[in-house]
C-alpha cells in the first residue's frame, strides 16, 4: 500500500467569521493531516466558526500576513512528527480548497520544493482581482525573472511547499511581503519551482490589502522592496 505524505495546511485569518467555515470544510481532508487556522488578532468569531468547523486555532501575537503564517509555521515546529508539506491557502473563500491535490502531486512526483497556485494561469471569476493587483503581479514577476532568472506568473497565496525546504527558506516578512520572500528566496536558492492554474473567484468580504488605497499602495511598496532587498 502505498504510503500517505503528511500534510499540513495553514490558512492565515483575520475577521474571517463569514468564511472560513467554508474554506474548511472544502478541504479534502483525506489528503491533510492537520489544518491550522492561524488567527491575525480577530475582533470576530473566526476562532469559533475554525474549531466548530474541524480546525486547530492557532492565534498570532502580532497582526499582519506574515506574522499569521508565521505563528502557524512555530506550532508545526513543535509537533514530533513534522509534515513532508505545507500548504497555504486564504480564509476568505477566494481559493478554490478543494484544488489542494493539484498543488502537492508535483511536490510527491516529482521532488518539486515550491509549487504556486497561478491565477494568472486558471480562471478568475470577473472582479475576484484588481486592476493594482494584477499590474502589480505582474511588475513583481517580471522583475523576479529579469533579476533571478525564475519565470513566475503569480505571487498567488495557494501554494504548497516541502516542509524541509520552508526551513531552509527561514521566512522572515510578518505582512504584505510574505509570498514574494518565498518565491525570491526559493530562486536565489536555486530550489526546484513550478506553477499550476487555479481558479480564483471573488471573496467573502472586503480584502484587507487591495480593499484600500492605503492596502493596496503598501502592499505595491513592500512587494517592490522585499525584491530588491534579497538581492
Amino acid at each position: 500500500m502505498e504510503r500517505k505524505p503528511i500534510v499540513d495546511v495553514l490558512i492565515p485569518a483575520y475577521n474571517e467569521e463569514k468564511s472560513i467555515g467554508l474554506v474548511v470544510n472544502d478541504i479534502p481532508k483525506h489528503l491533510v493531516r492537520n489544518v491550522i487556522v492561524c488567527n491575525n488578532l480577530s475582533t470576530d468569531n473566526t476562532s469559533f466558526f475554525a474549531s466548530r468547523s474541524g480546525a486547530l486555532v492557532v492565534d498570532s501575537k502580532e497582526k499582519g500576513y506574515g506574522a499569521a503564517c508565521l505563528s502557524g509555521i512555530d506550532y508545526i515546529a513543535s509537533l514530533v512528527v513534522k509534515p513532508e508539506i505545507v500548504v497555504f491557502l486564504d480564509g476568505d473563500y477566494s481559493d478554490y480548497p478543494h484544488q489542494l491535490g493539484e498543488l502537492i502531486e508535483p511536490i510527491l512526483t516529482n521532488e518539486i520544493d515550491l509549487v504556486i497556485g497561478s491565477r494568472a494561469l486558471g480562471e478568475s471569476e470577473t472582479g475576484s482581482m484588481t486592476i493594482p493587483q494584477i499590474f502589480g503581479n505582474w511588475l513583481a514577476t517580471s522583475l523576479i525573472k529579469m533579476i533571478y532568472g525564475y519565470h513566475f506568473t503569480d505571487l498567488g497565496p495557494f501554494r504548497a511547499i516541502k516542509y524541509s525546504s520552508l526551513i531552509e527558506i527561514d521566512m522572515k516578512d510578518t505582512n504584505f511581503g510574505w509570498t514574494v520572500e518565498m518565491q525570491v528566496k526559493a530562486a536565489k536558492m536555486k530550489m526546484r519551482c513550478i506553477e499550476v492554474p487555479v481558479n480564483y473567484k471573488k471573496r467573502i468580504g472586503v480584502s484587507k490589502v487591495s480593499g484600500t488605497i492605503k492596502g493596496t499602495f503598501m502592499a505595491g511598496y513592500k512587494i517592490l522592496w522585499t525584491i530588491f532587498k534579497l538581492i
